[in-house]
């Protein structure tokens, strides 16, 4: 397991790197901020848990998504919002996980 970002959540408008339509969110880019803040904009409708909506996230990547989330209480069951990644959010003793794999 590797630590990639944190993520916040935001009402305020950031340079956008994209939106996430099945998910109802739009981005920045981690890589971008020199803190490696991944800044989250939720839209009104998005089906995401209110838990990753308000509350801040660490993301970390993982060589196999099944595994990890096997026995944890998870609150975004694992699915592919782009080509070429998986990510599922799971609460660890309170603290919202973000869980993703690439390829």
């Amino acid at each position: 397991m590797k630590y990639v970002h944190t993520g916040i959540p935001t009402t305020e408008e950031k340079n956008w790197a994209g939106h996430i339509a099945s998910l109802g969110v739009k981005i920045t880019s981690p890589d971008a901020d020199p803190l490696g803040i991944e800044w989250l904009k939720f839209d009104a409708d998005s089906p995401m848990h209110k838990d990753i909506q308000t509350k801040p996230h660490m993301a970390f990547q993982v060589d196999d998504l099944d595994a990890a989330v096997a026995g944890q209480k998870i609150l975004q069951e694992p699915m592919s919002p782009m080509d070429g990644m998986r990510i599922a959010f799971i609460d660890f003793n309170g603290a919202v996980i973000e869980l993703y794999q690439m390829g």
